[in-house]
């Protein structure tokens, strides 16, 4: 959840009253996001320094709030205190208009074919007499940082540029360049480069070296110049020093490129409605009109409300609360979304709930009805046991499983369903196949790089992790595992596993052979001879994880459900392990639907 950072003081204003730390804490619970820690800027490069100097006085508190991921336009402090004086009744909902100009007057974005090479989409605005302060231009700032790691996913879907309108001029172009061909001179530098040489020179900035690997490796770079070819930005990266906007700036151009044209609308959206209250024309925004290679032309941004049709049944239905038309109306308002009531001929009341450009976050009638609990406040729902909550079959089975197994003096485990791919292969002696486990794109550690397909590494890591713990150690894990799976339309499918291991001074072989005995009594299935499908058998088997000879496949109604065997000693020295196991490990799935 992303946490904004705003001065108490300031939104105190911004909400008309000042509240004590208790009274704002309650309004962040009824309004659905939290107070999570209160600092000040001082202290916060204290915490980041590890420096034990005392507070003052006369540091300006800060707040940090969490909010809901999805929820762009609190991302800011203009957004959070309209949010909350709309809440508590102090503000109407604003009405988002598109300035009145005609069609020659509109500035125009002209996109050129190559950007389809490298980031195809761009979308603009323009905020016109727009009056900055010091904290404005701050939060201005502060917003595109946040939707940059937000909805824009560090700027590979959609990267924001800010622009003085008067030091540039129309109509504007949006191309595809080779480095070579770009040059001008970057934010907050004096010298001129060329983009090649850019890159070079952004490899040592902590900020932007990030965002290199978006482009670097493209043979074209998007860019974006006006009239007279001066370059405005290089996106996703930086800006062009030209056009930077500053405290004096009146008229802010806004473009975002974007290879995601639906995320590039909203972060245009928000940005827009978020400080278009500074206006001369107060929420006015000018549009501008963007013209692709092909003749096709679409004017940004879109502030049109979308509409949504929602049964008054249905929101009362989810919310569990017995809630008049009026009143839903009512509650629908302080959470930003007009509602307007119809009662059809079979005297059904339906909402026709309109949503403004802000609220990119409600897609479905489930999230109006969201609002609405949230607006009547959960901690105003009665208490109640669903009259119809059952637990799934499987659910149901697994704890009945864990119960018997907990009770043959087993300790359960649970341990993590990613790991790493040595400890799911190669430390097992297994060799990937390619068509077996769910590999992880883009790992953020080492240790969570595939998703596990079998439970017997986090076992074996959990004794290698306790292996001075007296002995003996007895565990079992029930849990899921991945597979892949072309006939699902995901790809893979969750299979509910059971496993168990055995470390002591003996292998304990036996004490696995009759737990999965027991098991199989427990659950209604005889011993059978081989090649009887009325119940299980054993037979030998191969597997690279366990000792030739000592191991065993479970053959449940004529399929293989799963094995247990002695570990083999090359697979205990890899998890660190000095002592003999033994490990079972089956498909409970196969035991309950056959």
């Amino acid at each position: 959840m992303p946490t904004v950072s705003v001065g108490r003081d300031r939104l105190f204003e911004a909400l008309g009253r000042t509240y004590t730390q208790e009274e704002f804490e309650d309004l962040c619970f009824k309004f659905g996001i939290e107070l999570d820690d209160v600092t000040t800027e001082k202290g916060i490069i204290r915490k980041e320094k590890h420096l034990d100097e005392e507070s003052t006085e006369d540091e300006e508190v800060i707040y940090k709030i969490e909010v809901a991921a999805n929820r762009y336009d609190l991302l800011c402090l203009e957004g959070l205190a309209q949010a909350l004086r709309i809440f508590i009744g102090l503000d109407p909902i604003p009405t988002y208009t598109l300035a009145n100009i005609g069609n020659n007057s509109m500035l125009k974005m002209h996109v050129k074919p190559e950007t389809s090479l490298i980031r195809p989409y761009i979308v603009c605005a323009v905020l016109r007499g727009v009056t900055f302060d010091e904290a404005r231009y701050n939060s201005f700032i502060d917003l595109q940082d946040r939707l940059h790691q937000n909805i824009c996913r560090r700027r590979t879907l959609v990267a924001i540029g800010t622009h003085d309108l008067d030091t540039i001029e129309g109509p504007f172009t949006y191309e595809a360049l080779p480095p070579s061909e770009i040059n001008f001179v970057p934010l907050k530098q004096v010298k001129k480069f060329s983009a090649d040489e850019l890159m070079e020179f952004y490899k040592s900035d902590l900020k932007l070296k990030k965002f290199l690997h978006i482009i670097e490796n493209s043979p074209v770079y998007p860019v974006i110049c006006d009239r007279q070819r001066t370059v405005l930005s290089l996106p996703p990266i930086i800006n062009g020093a030209h056009s930077a906007i500053a405290l004096k700036t009146k008229n802010v151009f806004i473009e975002c490129t974007a290879t995601d044209l639906t995320k590039a609308k909203i972060v245009l959206n928000t940005m827009v409605t978020m400080f278009s209250m500074y206006c001369e024309r107060k929420f006015e925004v000018e549009p501008v009109e963007v013209i692709y290679p092909d003749g096709r032309s679409s004017v940004y941004p879109d502030l049109s409300l979308y509409h949504m049709e929602v049964p008054l049944s249905y929101i009362t239905d989810i919310v569990g609360v017995p809630l008049e038309g009026n009143e839903v109306a009512s509650l629908l308002n302080k959470m930003q979304l007009h509602a307007k009531k119809s009662v059809s001929g079979d005297k059904q009341c339906t909402f026709t709930v309109s949503v403004p450009p802000t609220r990119s976050d409600i897609l479905h009638p489930c999230d109006v009805a969201e609002d609405v609990a949230i607006a009547y406040g959960y901690n105003e729902i009665p208490k109640r046991i669903p009259g119809s909550l059952k637990p799934l079959p499987l659910n149901q089975f697994s704890d009945l499983i864990r119960s018997e197994i907990a009770m043959s003096g087993f300790t359960e485990v649970v341990t993590w369903i990613l790991c790493s791919y040595k400890e799911n292969f190669s430390m097992l002696n297994r060799k990937d196949d390619k068509s077996t486990a769910v590999i992880i794109g883009n790992p953020r550690s080492s240790d969570f790089e595939v998703v596990r397909t079998s439970l017997l590494p986090g076992i074996l890591k959990t004794i290698g992790h306790n292996k001075d713990h007296p002995k003996p150690i007895k565990i079992f894990e029930v849990g899921d595992i991945t597979l892949l799976d072309e006939m699902k339309d995901v790809g893979a499918t969750n299979r509910r596993q059971l496993a168990a291991l055995y470390c002591g001074a003996n292998s304990g072989f036996e004490l696995i052979h009759g737990l999965v005995d027991r098991v199989m009594e427990v659950v209604g299935t005889s011993f059978v001879q081989p090649g009887d499908n009325a119940g299980y058998y054993i037979e030998r088997a191969n597997e690279p994880e366990f000792l030739t000879g000592r191991q065993a496949s479970i053959i449940y109604k004529g399929k293989r459900i799963g094995a247990f065997g002695i570990v083999h000693p090359e697979v205990l020295n890899n998890f660190d392990i000095p002592d003999p196991c033994s490990f079972m490990e089956l498909n409970i799935e196969s035991l309950l639907y056959g």
